[in-house]
């Protein structure tokens, strides 16, 4: 495991050569460059002034009042010659009726035209006003629309700094990550020192064990132990006087062998 980790480890980084972020689509790319195309009406940011009625008015507005005003003035001669005809032949013509007459028709004359030409003046002024307005609306929207495309510009490129940005601390800490990893395949080893102490037993106590005990040990050997055995002590005498050495002695060297083992 430990070996087929160690390779698994030294294995070199292998980076994603694929396109980290997914970027802009055509229809993003169209958009964006209408919307920056976008011309924001600078006259209608202000206030609505004589200078902005000015420009906002309909530059033909005497064009079209010429015909009107023109036809007032012809409705008027005709008035004032059906006028003229009546006093020529009431034998009035020239006198202080045909005076007042023609006073009163150019006095209506002219207060039509000036009427015609206020109201239309008026009409234009109203509509200035709400092509300013209008105009005011749409930089308004343009602009939104401009900041609203450029933060999601702003946006995608954020999207790819990121992932570049991830890609390079995932390579930079790759080698960290792998000496985690090595040293998590260490987990739970016995990787700590361990002292055991063994005796070696000796060869009297092997010979002991393996014969089954001191008595049995000295019956081989053809001494008589069965008088100890029977109560008058003689066999331990008898294994004293042979040997040398105390009962107790020998008790003592079997329980020692048998220790040993």
């Amino acid at each position: 495991m430990l070996g087929k980790g160690k390779a698994a480890a030294e294995m070199p980084y292998q980076g994603y050569q694929g396109p980290l972020t997914a970027g802009t689509s055509g229809l993003q790319n169209t958009a964006f460059q209408g919307i920056g195309n976008l011309a924001v009406p600078t006259g209608a940011m202000g206030a609505f002034d004589a200078t902005a009625a000015q420009n906002y008015m309909n530059p033909y507005l005497q064009s079209a009042l010429q015909p009107q005003l023109a036809e007032m003035r012809r409705q008027s001669q005709i008035s004032g010659l059906a006028d003229t005809s009546r006093l020529t032949k009431a034998g009035a013509y020239g006198g202080t009726r045909q005076a007042v007459m023609d006073a009163e028709r150019d006095r209506s004359l002219q207060a039509n035209i000036g009427k015609a030409a206020g109201e239309g003046y008026a009409t234009a002024f109203d509509q200035a006003g709400n092509l300013f307005n209008r105009d005011r609306g749409f930089g308004l929207q343009a602009l939104a629309a401009q900041q609203t495309a450029g933060r999601e510009e702003r946006g995608i490129e954020q999207e790819g700094i990121a992932a570049d940005k991830a890609a390079f601390e995932e390579e930079r800490d790759y080698p960290y990550k792998q000496a985690q990893y090595m040293q998590s395949l260490l987990q739970g080893l016995p990787i700590e020192a361990k002292s055991v102490n063994y005796a070696q037993s000796s060869d009297l106590s092997k010979i002991l064990s393996e014969s089954g005990g001191v008595l049995s040990f000295l019956k081989m050997l053809g001494f008589d132990v069965g008088g100890d055995a029977a109560g008058g002590g003689g066999g331990t005498k008898t294994v004293k006087d042979a040997t040398g050495v105390s009962d107790e002695s020998i008790v003592n060297a079997e329980n020692v062998g048998k220790v040993v083992v």
